[in-house]
């Protein structure tokens, strides 16, 4: 054989190896079209005509003369030629040609093995690097879709997620389908291969190309009219749970047109499983940034509800006023109005709707807007609970609410106090000499039960000689460690002990009494303490 160039494929380099074994020349041949070509690329340069390939080996005429060509065993296709020898020489010489090359395809075939696994460890790998640097689903999913119909060589690929709210699978990513075209599928319907696959939380393939492949659709007209398909349920564990269905993905019409196969179901099943947990973690987050929002805006309703209450200031220099009030939960139904009238009077207005949180803060604040209002161009309390009801008739009866709320007008420069109570219980007239305290009793039903106008009730007041306190449900019910109330007993005993000192000394005395009580368990309603001296 003459000298080669030194870039040899592996069959020269295996002639030229054979033919100094032999010590004569030596081709490598392969059947092409019923003819010999050369196996390498070098070979036939000093050939000669190819030889038909029939039968067993046999000598042949060469331009080089007489030669030996032998079929290689267990590589069908190839055969040896040996210029000089016989034909024990040149079956030796295949022989050891047919191990070299056997060990050269399984090698081949161990490399395009790991090069596919390498493929989908790499998927897999690529796939747990999406999930792990996004925190949402919707990112993450178009590249997730993307990667595995690649790698597997489907044209189509989609990823359905379940809605729980409407029990339905809803499209997260797709590749080759139409979003716009895509309407979401009822887990319970019997035609979709998704939802069976879904409900049996088990993967399904088709492979139309089959004899007596069963059709998975129905046969009223929905049955599937592609080519080979492949479906996965997506599943997700809980720690300690059992698994459950939460998604499905599909892929459809390989290329190629080859079925699935079991190694691609394999595959798709693990990327499932990633896919389930990431999906899980992304409701977690999203319930979470949900609940942080939540947070967020009830801690602002928090800040504009106490906004709406007025400062002690509004009255001063016409009365000592202290006042707190604390919402049980971010957002309460309790509140109070401080009103400066006319002639140096002084309105004072506390109400308790029967709820509390974001219905009971609304009824509060219309409450708070229509009270100023009506306060200013009313008459008498009486008539402006009056008014107050009609504008929260409609608010009170669709939420099923009502509320107590008591108001008074103080008019020192006359000496009276003149009031009307709309069924709040706790709203009393102290004296300053005596310590004695005086309820002042319920004039009119709670508005949002009973229309009615009620009368005023007046009483004299005589000046620094009078303490006006009111306070809400949620100070009289406070629990104790014991289970005991703190009970109206325990308030009127601070306010008469304080008498002779001032109305925030007073309030912050109740409350701190309030706060040991309760050992700083939270508050089961809203707290509301009212302290007027003048």
């Amino acid at each position: 054989m003459p000298d080669l160039p030194v870039a040899l494929t592996r069959a020269d380099r295996l002639a030229v190896a054979l033919e100094r074994l032999a010590g004569a020349p030596v081709r490598l041949w392969r059947v092409q079209d019923a003819e010999l070509v050369p196996l390498g690329e070098h070979q036939g340069q000093a050939g000669f005509p190819p030889p038909q390939a029939n039968g067993g080996g046999r000598q042949v005429k060469t331009r080089g003369g007489i030669a030996w060509l032998e079929p290689v065993p267990d590589v069908p296709g190839i055969w040896l030629e040996i210029g000089r020898g016989d034909g024990a020489d040149a079956a030796a010489l295949a022989e050891v040609a047919g191990v070299a090359l056997s060990a050269e395809q399984e090698t081949a075939e161990v490399a395009d093995e790991l090069s596919g696994r390498y493929e989908e460890i790499d998927l897999i790998y690529t796939i747990s690097e999406i999930l792990g640097h996004t925190i949402r689903l919707d990112e993450a999913a178009e590249r997730i879709v993307r990667e595995v119909s690649t790698v597997v060589r489907a044209r189509r690929a989609s990823l359905l997620v379940l809605d729980e709210t409407t029990r339905t699978l809803r499209l997260a990513a797709a590749r080759g389908v139409d979003l716009a075209d895509f309407e979401p599928i009822d887990i319970d319907d019997p035609c979709s291969v998704a939802a069976r696959v879904f409900r049996d939380r088990r993967s399904l393939s088709f492979d139309p190309s089959q004899p007596g492949a069963e059709n998975p659709g129905c046969p009223d007209g929905r049955a599937y009219r592609g080519e080979a398909f492949l479906s996965v349920p997506v599943l997700y564990s809980a720690p300690g749970g059992p698994p459950r269905p939460i998604g499905v993905i599909n892929l459809t019409d390989r290329v190629g047109n080859s079925p699935f196969t079991a190694g691609d179901r394999k595959l798709l099943a693990a990327i499932a499983n990633q896919i389930g947990a990431a999906i899980a973690n992304a409701r977690l987050v999203a319930k979470d940034l949900e609940q942080q929002r939540v947070r967020r805006e009830l801690e602002l309703a928090h800040d504009l509800q106490l906004k709406l209450l007025p400062s002690p200031v509004v009255v001063a220099g016409r009365a000592d006023v202290a006042v707190r009030c604390r919402p049980a939960e971010s957002v309460g139904g309790d509140f109070y109005n401080l009103l400066r009238l006319h002639d140096d009077r002084v309105g004072v207005m506390i109400g308790d709707v029967s709820s509390h949180g974001f219905g009971a803060a609304l009824i509060m604040a219309l409450a708070m807007a229509a009270s100023g209002i009506h306060a200013e161009s009313a008459e008498t309390p009486a008539e402006v609970l009056r008014r107050l009801e009609e504008s929260l008739r409609e608010e009170l009866s669709r939420t099923e609410m009502y509320l107590s709320l008591f108001y008074a007008v103080l008019d020192p420069a006359r000496g009276r106090l003149t009031f009307a109570n709309a069924g709040h219980p706790h709203a009393f007239l102290i004296s300053c000499d005596t310590g004695a305290a005086r309820r002042l009793e319920a004039t009119r039903p709670p508005l949002g039960l009973a229309a009615a106008s009620g009368a005023d009730t007046v009483l004299p007041w005589v000046k620094h000689g009078e303490i006006l306190a009111l306070f809400t449900d949620g100070v009289v019910d406070a629990l104790g460690v014991g289970g005991d109330r703190f009970g109206e007993e325990r308030v009127l005993g601070h306010i008469t002990r304080k008498r002779d000192r001032s109305a925030r000394e007073t309030l912050e005395a109740v409350f701190a009494d309030l706060a040991a009580f309760g050992a700083g368990a939270p508050a089961s309603d809203d707290r509301t303490l009212l302290i007027l001296k003048a």
